[in-house]
């Protein structure tokens, strides 16, 4: 699809360093300054506990709902979400309670990132459970809905329950939800029950023809609950390689994925934004604070 004048760029976050390498809170405070200073729109941290690849050894982040809130403390005006929170290394009950907390540190600028989870690795590490891992999310995501949405729930399931419990205090607004997946079943929960859609880049080729075939996936999921495609945002994860940078990125499988170059970006953000992507989340090699000021100019003050 050729970017039509008309099509309304989407809105650009960073990521957050998650295992490119050991990152201390004021270097990422210093980041997400940095990203609201230049103009991006929201920022984004990793929800994992423990990687082990061949060849690089253990690594890890911070724990992600920690950041999040001492994030909300020192940023004013950018969105701000895990990218995504697993369901399963939360209650769901009390995944609700942090995005409320969050959201209201915030003054209202959380956006509830949700998956199933995939990384063996942490589950075992960490003592929870792998096997049905859409069966807990389908539970944990009608907990959640219900908390956020409506205050209240009352709900036993096979994995999870939540009786009569009420989320107190109530968030100030309806917090947005976003779905990370490309599985067939979670598509549908997503295009049933979520605000958006995310996919990260090793799932479309890091490129927009990738996302236009993906587009295609969800489309017919949300045709199949019944819901207009148009009223589900899409969003998407990519790798952006910004040389000059001081700081290289530690290897790991994205790395078979090509990345978009810096100077190519805007560009390819209108082709992504003609594919009907609303919201670009940078995954930026290497991510440091230089990085994120360069990536800011090339887009442009008009962000600001």
């Amino acid at each position: 699809m050729t970017p039509s004048s008309a099509t309304k760029p989407p809105k650009v976050g960073v990521q957050l360093p998650e295992v490119e390498r050991e990152v201390r809170w004021p270097e990422l405070r210093d980041m997400a300054r940095a990203a609201e200073a230049v103009g991006f729109d929201s920022i984004w941290v990793g929800d994992h506990l423990l990687y082990r690849d061949p060849g690089i050894g253990a690594r890890a982040p911070w724990e992600a709902w920690s950041v999040l809130a001492a994030l909300a403390a020192v940023t004013d005006r950018v969105e701000l979400g895990p990218l995504v929170a697993s369901v399963s290394f939360h209650n769901p009950a009390m995944l609700a309670k942090k995005a409320a907390t969050v959201d209201e540190i915030s003054g209202g600028r959380l956006i509830l990132g949700l998956g199933a989870g995939w990384n063996e690795v942490e589950y075992r590490a960490f003592g929870f459970p792998f096997d049905h891992r859409v069966d807990r999310f389908e539970e944990a995501f009608t907990i959640i809905r219900g908390l956020l949405r409506d205050g209240h729930v009352d709900f036993a399931g096979r994995w999870y329950e939540a009786r009569d419990c009420e989320l107190l205090p109530r968030p100030a607004r309806q917090i947005p939800m976003m779905v990370g997946t490309v599985g067939e079943r979670m598509l549908r929960l997503a295009a049933a029950h979520a605000d958006a859609w995310n996919a990260w880049f090793t799932w479309f080729g890091n490129r927009p023809e990738g996302a236009a075939a993906l587009r295609a996936k969800l489309d017919t999921a949300c045709k199949e609950v019944g819901r207009d495609p148009a009223t589900l945002e899409r969003t998407v994860a990519v790798l952006v390689q910004v040389g000059g940078g001081e700081v290289p990125r530690r290897g790991g499988p994205e790395e078979a994925v090509e990345p978009i170059l810096a100077e190519e970006l805007g560009e390819q953000l209108a082709e992504f934004a003609a594919e009907g992507i609303g919201h670009v989340q940078l995954v930026i090699d290497p991510i440091t604070v230089r990085s994120i000021e360069r990536l800011g100019g090339l887009l442009g003050s008009g962000r600001r």
